[in-house]
């Protein structure tokens, strides 16, 4: 493929990758905030040649209660901007909101960084589904209530753990290019992770959080972000204690979803749990025995069916009956899909599974009516929830945090339509030498993974396989029922809370 063509095919598969749909959330809400907090004046923009003359660096400061575990935890809230600078220069002002905890020692605390994907999504969906003091509660899969989805107190929240800082990329959010930078300067996988190193640089020295262990947490196009992130930190002396990556886009080159060419074993797992969910395999898979099913999937993708892929692209052999037959009950597809092309895609999947019916994207297990038509569909598990969370957020910033402007908060900037996806030569990222680099120089450099069952942006055996390059004893893969956004699955984000404790407590031992 040409590079155009390799771009184009990258803006489809990743448009609103960032964990959830997009688009700007709308106008901010009316709300008086609490008292002491501020109205930040500043007109922020989104777009690619937007820049500030006079950032501030103004913050809101409110103070909250969340009980976890029995236990009331009393936390300060700071909801505002700083600003990124390189050599005593300025870059470009961050929008963050940060939580931490009250009485702890700062140079014994953890602090973990949050962020998106997309490119150019906010962090709103870490921020307010996943382990924040916050979240929204859309009861995922089957979205039964009434949107826009409450906000609740979050008893999974990490702030028993970590001190939790939730940043906004250049151009999402309030975030925006310095002049004579603009927004446009920040989009491009070298520039995007030099600019965020700088944050976490200046908001570590203005905080006195040198001491502090560190921990990255990146989501989606987050994970190659985190990659050449970790790497650039330790380059810099600012060495780490951990890293998570929810859901990554590691190597754009191993995923059949972004570009041709490429052999469909990745998603063929994820395609068998989505078929055992709804009843689909034969014969049928109880879910206790999900596991089980998914570690002989990753044995047919590997065995079977990778090498008859390879072999329909590269030479048009044809599949035999007795591999379209186990397709057929493993994943649900029709005989003739499988007939007519082996390497079919999550697109061809999620909208030909069934007549009528379209599957989600980002969670295959959420559904609504279809005309059936392949391409670019809507993808259900993302419509159904993304108002909820622009509006949840703008109301929770100018309410409890205090935090209210004249801007409209984007939630999706067009960041990724004029992307720079090149990367050490490649036209599209490969991030694992990057964690490579990361480990080199920190050999105790913890790694955690963790994916949904019915995420079919980014298969959690596609994960798999690329971090299995590392080798490397550090590096650990968790998976669980759910989709992109696995937080929002309740039952896994409790799970996914105790894992992570436990990830926390052997970084920290080392």
């Amino acid at each position: 493929m040409t590079f155009r063509a390799l771009a184009v095919s990258a803006l489809l598969f990743l448009a609103g990758c960032g964990g959830g749909g997009g688009g700007n959330s709308g106008p901010p809400p009316v709300v008086t905030p609490p008292p002491g907090t501020f109205t930040d004046p500043t007109v922020y923009s989104s777009a690619p040649g937007a820049s500030l003359t006079n950032p501030n660096e103004i913050t809101s400061v409110t103070q909250h209660q969340v009980t976890v575990n029995g236990a009331v935890l009393n936390y300060t809230a700071t909801a505002g901007h700083l600003t990124a600078l390189r050599n005593g220069v300025p870059q470009a002002s961050f929008f963050y909101v940060a939580y931490t905890l009250n009485g702890a020692a700062p140079a014994t605390r953890p602090v973990t960084f949050f962020y998106n994907g997309g490119p150019g999504s906010a962090s709103v969906w870490l921020h307010i589904g996943s382990f924040g003091p916050k979240r929204l509660d859309t009861g995922e899969p089957n979205m039964s209530g009434v949107p826009p989805f409450p906000l609740v107190d979050n008893s999974e929240t990490l702030l028993d753990v970590s001190d939790l800082v939730f940043v906004d990329a250049v151009g999402s959010g309030f975030s925006q290019a310095i002049a004579p930078n603009v927004n446009g300067t920040f989009w491009g996988v070298g520039s995007d992770a030099l600019v965020f190193r700088d944050f976490v640089m200046r908001y570590v020295t203005v905080n006195n959080r040198v001491s502090s262990p560190r921990f990255l947490y990146g989501e989606s196009y987050g994970g190659p972000r985190t990659a050449v992130l970790a790497d650039l930190l330790e380059s810099a002396g600012m060495g780490l204690r951990g890293i998570v990556l929810q859901s990554p886009a590691m190597n754009y080159n191993s995923n059949c979803g972004i570009g041709g060419g490429i052999s469909c074993a990745g998603y063929l797992p994820s395609y068998g749990a989505t078929a055992q969910w709804f009843g689909f395999t034969s014969p049928p898979v109880p879910a206790a025995q999900l596991p089980g099913f998914m570690t002989e999937m990753r044995a047919f993708a590997l065995n079977d069916y990778d090498p008859a892929a390879i072999a329909f692209i590269t030479q048009g052999i044809p599949p035999s009956a007795p591999l379209i037959t186990r397709l057929v009950d493993t994943t649900g597809l029709a005989g003739h899909a499988w007939a007519g092309n082996l390497n079919r895609g999550p697109e061809f999947y999620r909208t030909q599974l069934r007549p009528g019916t379209v599957y989600g994207r980002y969670d295959t297990r959420v559904t609504l009516a279809s005309n059936g038509a392949p391409g670019n569909a809507v993808d259900p598990s993302s419509v159904l929830i993304s108002p909820s969370f622009g509006q949840r957020l703008n109301e929770y910033l100018a309410g409890p945090l205090g935090y209210t402007t004249p801007s409209t908060y984007a939630v999706l900037s067009n960041a990724i339509a004029s992307w720079d996806f090149s990367h050490d030569g490649n036209p599209l990222p490969d991030t694992i030498p990057d964690l490579a680099s990361a480990l080199a120089q920190n050999p105790s450099l913890k790694i955690l993974a963790v994916n949904g069952y019915h995420d079919v942006a980014t298969p959690f055996f596609t994960t798999e396989r690329d971090l299995a390059r590392l080798n490397h004893p550090n590096v650990r893969v968790l998976n669980y029922v759910g989709g992109h956004m696995t937080y929002l699955e309740n039952a896994s984000r409790r799970a996914m809370k105790a894992d992570l404790a436990e990830f926390y407590g052997s970084a920290l031992a080392n």
